[in-house]
């Protein structure tokens, strides 16, 4: 490890000083804190972290290693890492590399030796916090809000099948939107025997139409929602159409495309320990999360929408299904990478949904 002096300058104001876990690498984004105990290398490679520079809470970090498994996309998009202390020898089966070989290979911007306690007690009093990682600690952040077109540098650009081994489910097709999506989303629906097509973020209904899917899926991804205001007309037409799961970001842009609202958290919701309130069944569960947006409650129409999942710990909406059409969408990521698997619930139900609704088609 490096001992080279590094610094995190803040748009607060604030210096902190730390250690280049590899090589100089300047780099600046939006802070955010992971409270995860686990699941660094999934939260390493999750594109919604794109534009961000993300410290985690948890003290040691790198235990367990990396292995070839874990992986949620095919290169990491966070703009820099936060440390308290990188371990240097992890104990795992699975484990391939140690963390300093992860960074090395992506060239990942990373301090250690960071009060990371400090660091996350600034981002919760101040909210939207930029900072840049630098030698130099009169170097602040010039930027001041992620990038509009983020999710355009996330997004696959041509279209691949994923057909499985086992079909199951009545052999039904998912389409699955890439926003930023996580593999472990297209791996889940995979593993339950769905044929899984993923499109870039802008594709078209015609283009969706003639692929013939029995269901479209939204998947997470970074960014404020808004910015893909030019797709609600699209996505309203889909999810219409079409029996649609939305997950995380892909939440949010279902709520907007039906006339809906969207608001930033205070410094968002962001680990594997949220509980979430199931207000069908009155159950209570501990999901991960990972988004900094949330939908207005008061903003979906009570004669389309039912809220159907609460934060219990600030009461913002976790998930909400329409009244009449196959449409259901939940703020939390079901397939639990990393984290607890009490919400994989969400897959059976649209599994069974899709089912339903096809047979219903079939039968008309």
């Amino acid at each position: 490890m490096a001992d080279n002096i590094g610094y995190l300058t803040l748009s607060t104001g604030d210096v902190l000083t730390g250690k280049w876990l590899y090589k100089t690498c300047p780099s600046q984004g939006e802070m955010v804190f992971n409270t995860a105990m686990t699941g660094y290398q999934e939260v390493m490679t999750d594109p919604s972290y794109a534009d961000q520079i993300v410290t985690m809470t948890y003290p040691l970090i790198g235990n367990y290693g990396i292995n070839d498994l874990d992986y949620e996309s095919i290169k990491p998009y966070l703009s820099g890492l936060i440390i308290s202390y990188p371990c240097p020898t992890p104990d795992h089966y699975e484990s391939k590399y140690t963390l300093l070989d992860m960074v090395k290979k992506y060239e990942i911007p990373t301090l250690y030796d960071i009060d990371t306690r400090a660091l996350t007690r600034i981002i919760r009093k101040s909210g939207e916090v930029y900072g840049k990682i630098t030698t130099n600690k009169r170097d602040f952040p010039t930027m001041k809000q992620v990038d509009s077109n983020i999710v355009q540098k996330v997004s696959i650009t041509e279209p691949y099948t994923w057909k499985p081994s086992k079909p199951t489910y009545k052999k039904l097709s998912v389409v699955v939107m890439d926003f930023g999506f996580k593999h472990s989303i297209s791996k889940t629906l995979h593993d339950m025997g769905c044929e899984v097509t993923i499109v870039p973020f802008n594709t078209s209904f015609q283009q969706i139409n003639s692929l013939h899917p029995d269901a479209v899926v939204l998947s997470n991804g970074p960014g404020n929602p808004k910015d893909l205001k030019g797709l609600f007309p699209t996505l309203k037409q889909i999810t219409n159409h079409y029996p649609t799961l939305g997950i995380c970001l892909g939440h949010q842009l279902i709520a907007l495309a039906h006339g809906g609202e969207t608001k930033r958290l205070p410094y968002g919701h962001r680990g594997s320990n949220h509980p979430v309130k199931d207000l069908i069944t009155g159950k209570v569960f501990i999901t991960s999360q990972n988004h900094g947006y949330v939908v207005e409650s008061e903003s979906l129409h009570a004669q389309e929408w039912k809220v159907s999942h609460i934060n219990v710990n600030d009461q913002s909406v976790e998930g909400m299904v329409h009244h009449s059409k196959p449409i259901m969408a939940v703020q939390f990521h079901p397939e639990a990478h990393p984290g607890p698997m009490d919400s994989f619930y969400i897959f059976s139900q649209f599994m069974k949904l899709i089912s339903t609704t096809k047979g219903e088609k079939q039968h008309a």
